[in-house]
């Protein structure tokens, strides 16, 4: 009884393993084939007669124009999630959501950051890296489709809220849909998103435009284009985020 009790972990452990390797691995299949595809774009009408290196280059410059992206996406500000897009006072959130230090900066800020979306006194710009591996490009292409359902919002503290260590395993599809789930989202259409890796592309290209911008580290939050001073090394606490808002003149 108890050879096939582990023999059964055993077997279940594989079919998760084996599940998340299919998700990742249908994103960035999706990422390449639009690669493939705005290279040729850009190569026949020169008869495939070019340099490496410069293929490469015009495919970076080119990609954004066959992007799919969320609805809320904002092609201007590299594609980071739109909300209460009328304010003139900017705040930038670069995240990824396996990263430990966004989890902090969400517990000490988040409800600060959405409040001042809700009642218009910022203009508030999400941009989901995937830098930490699989598991975060499974997420961000999740948290995109959860963006069309008009659920970010939910979706991200739900994740930043049940945070699992990194790359550990836990997100399959299944777990991601039970996430969408309970963040409000429609099973089917959700899941049917998250398994076709829908925003794989629109992954690459945030992550295109963070390197762009010499966003290397998470969370790095701007506020009207000015990083916040993390004070050798500190994370961005509560007090350390409002005296940046208080500086810029967001109240």
């Amino acid at each position: 009884m108890a050879e096939e009790s582990k023999e059964s972990r055993s077997q279940a452990r594989l079919a998760a393993a084996a599940e998340r390797k299919a998700l990742a691995e249908a994103a960035a299949k999706k990422a390449r084939r639009g690669r493939v595809l705005v290279s040729l774009a850009v190569i026949a009408p020169i008869l495939l007669v070019v340099i490496v290196g410069v293929s490469i280059s015009l495919v970076k410059s080119k990609v954004d124009s066959t992007v799919t992206a969320p609805l809320i996406a904002s092609k201007m500000n590299g594609y980071g999630l739109v909300f209460n897009d009328k304010s003139k006072a900017q705040i930038d959130v670069w995240e990824d959501f396996q990263c430990p230090a966004c989890k902090n900066f969400e517990e000490a800020n988040g409800a600060t950051v959405h409040t001042l979306a809700a009642t218009g006194k910022a203009r508030v710009i999400f941009h989901s890296l995937s830098f930490l591996g699989a598991e975060s490009v499974i997420l961000a292409n999740a948290g995109a489709c959860a963006a069309d359902e008009s659920k970010f919002l939910e979706f991200h503290d739900y994740l930043f809220k049940n945070q699992k260590p990194e790359n550990s395993g836990y997100w399959g599809l299944n777990r991601v849909t039970a996430a969408g789930v309970a963040a409000g989202l429609n099973e089917s259409s959700f899941k049917s998103c998250v398994k076709s890796g829908k925003f794989a592309k629109w992954v690459d290209t945030i992550g295109a435009d963070g390197a762009k911008n010499n966003i290397n580290q998470t969370p790095t939050v701007l506020i009207n284009g000015k990083e916040i001073d993390r004070n050798a090394g500190t994370y961005i606490d509560a007090v350390l985020f409002k005296k940046a808002l208080a500086d810029a003149g967001v109240k």
